[in-house]
């Protein structure tokens, strides 16, 4: 799978299925350069810090680009033009201007990650600590199980190290950014409706956290830095790429999921409907639609795998993955009294009948006191987070305070104004 880029900041390019509408969202924020940790970056001005989420099915990467065209001055009062802020800047701070960019690549195809990685020269810009050695001063913030299973080979194609943050910390630092940060970052959907959810900065906590990797962690999520994993299920993406490379003979979780929208769960799934004669069973609330048993039709047909259309099978897989987790997610929800419940994970990359699926699970067991909601940035909540980290070393508060957003006939993008 070749790297998929976004346009700057657009997140999730064509997975994650944002809207135009979205926009485009400008983040500024503030680092005192007299602060103690800026003495331990060299070569501050040229800093270009890229962040990795190096996963068991995919590497995520988020890179910071500089726009060189674009003076200090010219950012100073694109910011201060909405904010009306230049007046309160010490002379000390400056601008760097520029946007994040994001890519994603199997994890089995590593030596695709590293070729990218090389194109763009990342390799070249990472954060260089002066207490580094000469031969061995170029530091990348990495995330995730690979981060320690790829280290030695990063060391030796990239000549680069990986610094390596705690996977959790970086899911929920990542997904609490982008709830206070980015306007329309979260939504609902469901039926085929996409509608966007406002939230409140400062009304944010607690929700509850539900990452879709290979596997699915449910964390609970009480604050910035104050969370705990309470659950999660082995039933995740992994389980259902595993399965649908077994079942279909899908190349790759994205041919995959293409082949799924085509099909018809009815076709393999025994409905309520084929248990009553084609009628709800209204006593308890399952309407004749309803999933009884998934591949349940494939236990009374004399047919062999070969007799079912993979996109049927597909589907049948997805729906069946989709409400497992659905409803686990809701169960975990009501034991701790959440009625919200955040979707993040490549597994969703906005694909509508997963999210469709895990909706209607959330509402049916719920009886609609909760709802699912979806990030537009999904499936880079772990990236982020350790991109998130520079700033231990200086590169600034990445919390936006001067937040502008503009419609734009383009995809949507993100631009980042930090002020230092």
């Amino acid at each position: 799978m070749a790297a998929l880029e976004a346009a700057p900041v657009q997140l999730g390019t064509t997975e994650a299925q944002l809207d135009n509408d979205q926009g485009e969202a400008r983040i500024g924020s503030n680092f005192d350069e007299r602060g103690p940790d800026s003495s331990a970056i060299s070569s501050f001005d040229h800093i270009s810090p890229w962040a990795l989420d190096i996963g068991g099915s995919l590497i995520k990467l988020v890179y910071f680009s500089r726009e060189d065209n674009c003076s200090e001055n010219d950012a100073m009062k694109r910011i201060a033009k909405k904010e009306g802020e230049v007046s309160n800047c010490s002379k000390n701070y400056r601008v760097l201007d520029g946007k994040l960019y994001f890519a994603k690549f199997e994890t089995s195809k590593i030596n695709e990650c590293l070729d990218f990685i090389q194109s763009k020269q990342l390799h070249r810009s990472g954060c260089r600590f002066q207490e580094a050695p000469v031969n061995n001063n170029t530091i990348v913030k990495a995330t995730g199980g690979g981060a320690y299973k790829f280290a030695d080979l990063f060391k030796e194609k990239l000549g680069v190290s990986l610094d390596k943050e705690d996977e959790m910390d970086c899911l929920v630092a990542g997904a609490n950014f982008l709830l206070k940060a980015v306007p329309h970052e979260a939504f609902t959907y469901m039926d085929g409706q996409k509608e966007f959810v406002q939230i409140n900065p400062n009304d944010l906590f607690p929700y509850l956290l539900v990452n879709i990797g290979s596997g699915v962690s449910m964390i609970k999520v009480d604050g910035d830095g104050k969370y705990e994993r309470v659950s999660g299920t082995c039933v995740g993406g992994g389980t259902f790429w595993g399965l649908g490379r077994l079942l279909t003979n899908c190349k790759s979780f994205d041919e995959l999921l293409e082949l799924s929208h085509r099909g018809n769960n009815r076709v393999i799934d025994m409905l309520v409907g084929d248990i009553f004669g084609g009628m709800d069973y209204a006593k308890i609330g399952l309407s004749a639609t309803a999933i009884a048993s998934s591949f349940g039709k494939a236990i009374s047909e004399n047919k062999e795998l070969e007799d079912y259309r993979p996109e049927d099978v597909g589907r049948s897989l997805l729906r069946l993955i989709s409400n497992n987790i659905g409803q686990i997610a809701y169960l975990n929800a009501l034991l701790f009294g959440f009625k919200r419940i955040f979707f993040g994970g490549f597994f969703i990359r906005g694909h509508e009948d997963a999210m469709d699926t895990i909706s209607v699970a959330v509402q049916f067991w719920s009886k609609g006191e909760a709802k699912a909601m979806f990030l537009s940035h999904e499936g880079f909540l772990g990236a982020l987070g350790a991109f998130k980290s520079f700033e231990k070393h200086g590169l600034g508060n990445l919390m936006a305070h001067h937040l502008v957003e503009h419609s734009s006939m383009a995809l949507p993008h993100v631009e980042l104004n930090t002020l230092c």
